[in-house]
């Protein structure tokens, strides 16, 4: 964690969005809370070994996104660099994904 954290909420903090991509349509949140449900989602994330960004103000605009559906496409670059990263720390390429 970065001291940049301490300019956010206990609230921004603990809250969590997941999202599912299967490199062929746009990303979609599958799962979203905040507290235990929050923490819940990161456990199962570090369980399962899926890379994780932190980022309360882009978990935030993740959050208004219902269950199920495609993030908005003015998120698309930022979402893609975190992918991209994604990918590289896991030795993958997208093409891997399918």
């Amino acid at each position: 964690m970065n001291n940049q954290s301490e300019h956010f909420s206990d609230a921004e903090l603990s809250q969590a969005v997941a999202l599912f991509y299967d490199g062929q349509t746009a990303p979609q949140v599958t799962a979203k809370g905040a507290g235990a449900t929050a923490q819940e989602i990161m456990d199962i994330a570090r369980e399962h070994k899926v890379p994780m960004c932190e980022n309360p103000e882009l978990i935030k605009l993740l959050s208004e996104v219902e269950l199920g559906e495609q993030i908005p496409e003015a998120l698309y670059i930022c979402i893609a660099q975190i992918l991209s990263f994604a990918y590289q720390l896991q030795g993958k390429t997208p093409a891997d994904s399918h």
